[in-house]
C-alpha cells in the first residue's frame, strides 16, 4: 500500500516551469487539483484509496511547495494555473480525456480547465468550489489584505490562523493536525500573490456548454457560501450530481476520507471510459 508519509515525487516541464507531482496506481487518469495554501500532500488520504482503481496524479500548482513562493509573483494567478493544468493534462493523457477533481480554489482551476479544453475532461468533480461568478463583484468574502499585512510583518501563524478560520470556519486552525499546519506554513507566502491576483471568475454562459458528467461535493458543516456556489452550479448543469459528505466541513476529504473517497469512486465508476 502507498505510504501517506513518503509520497514519491516526479517532475514535468510545463511551459518551462517544473511542475512537481506525485502519482500512484494504474488505469484511467484522475487529476487532483489542490486549493489555497496546499500542495500535492493535501491528497494523502485519497492517493492510497483511489489508486486501487485509477492512476491518480496530484500536482503542486506553480508557486507552491516544494518550490513555494517567498514573495509576490505576478505569474501566480488562476489563468496561469489553468494554462499549466491544461498542458499537464494533455501531456499526462497523450491528449485523451481524463477525470479531473478540484477542491476550493482548485475547483476554480478545474472548472476553468474544463471550459478551456473540454476535450480533455472525461468527468469533473468540484469539491466546495469557492469561486465567484463573472456577474458578481470581484474580491474575497473576507479581507485577505489583512492576512497579507500580517505576513509582511512576519506574523505567519496569525496570518494562517486568520485565513484558515475565514475559509473553513471559526476555530478551525487550532484543531488542525501537525502535518497540515506544516504544509500550509510551507505555502504561507503564496497568500501575498493570491491577495493581488486578477480573478476572472467563472462565466456561467461558457460553463453551461460543458457536456461532461459533473459531481458537486459539499461538506455537511461547510460555511454557507460554498453551498451557495453549489446551488448555482446545480441549477446550471442538468447533468450534475450533488452529494454531501457527512461529519465534515470544507476539508471534507480529510475530515471524512472514507465517505469522500467512496463517493468519488462511485461517480468515476459510473463514467469510466468503457
Amino acid at each position: 500500500m502507498l505510504s501517506t508519509h513518503t509520497l514519491a515525487q516526479y517532475t514535468a516541464d510545463i511551459e518551462d516551469y517544473p511542475i512537481h507531482y506525485t502519482e500512484a496506481g494504474n488505469g484511467e487518469i484522475l487529476l487532483l487539483i489542490h486549493g489555497s495554501l496546499c500542495d500535492y500532500r493535501y491528497w494523502r488520504w485519497q492517493l492510497p484509496a483511489l489508486s486501487q482503481q485509477y492512476r491518480v496524479v496530484a500536482p503542486s500548482l506553480r508557486g507552491f511547495w516544494p518550490t513555494a513562493l517567498t514573495g509576490r509573483d505576478s505569474a501566480f494567478n488562476i489563468e496561469q494555473h489553468t494554462n499549466d493544468m491544461v498542458a499537464f493534462s494533455r501531456q499526462l493523457g497523450d491528449g485523451q480525456p481524463i477525470h479531473v477533481l478540484g477542491h476550493s480554489r482548485g475547483a476554480q482551476v478545474a472548472m476553468a480547465l474544463a471550459c478551456a479544453a473540454p476535450d480533455l475532461v472525461r468527468s469533473l468533480v468540484l469539491a466546495d468550489p469557492g469561486f465567484r461568478f463573472t456577474y458578481e463583484a470581484a474580491g474575497y468574502p473576507f479581507p485577505i489584505e489583512n492576512v497579507a499585512a500580517l505576513l509582511e510583518r512576519g506574523e505567519v501563524e496569525q496570518a494562517l490562523a486568520g485565513f484558515i478560520d475565514a475559509v473553513n470556519g471559526a476555530g478551525t486552525w487550532r484543531q488542525m493536525v501537525g502535518w497540515f499546519k506544516t504544509m500550509v506554513t510551507d505555502n504561507a507566502y503564496t497568500l501575498l500573490s493570491q491577495a493581488e491576483e486578477a480573478n476572472p471568475g467563472i462565466n456561467l454562459e461558457q460553463a453551461r456548454q460543458l457536456q461532461c458528467p459533473i459531481l458537486l461535493v459539499g461538506g455537511a458543516n461547510s460555511p454557507a457560501r460554498y453551498g451557495n456556489r453549489i446551488d448555482i452550479l446545480a441549477n446550471t448543469f442538468e447533468q450534475a450530481l450533488r452529494i454531501t459528505i457527512p461529519l465534515a466541513s470544507h476539508g471534507m476529504n480529510l475530515a471524512n476520507p472514507k465517505a469522500f473517497n467512496q463517493e468519488v469512486k462511485d461517480f468515476l465508476a459510473a463514467h469510466a471510459a468503457s
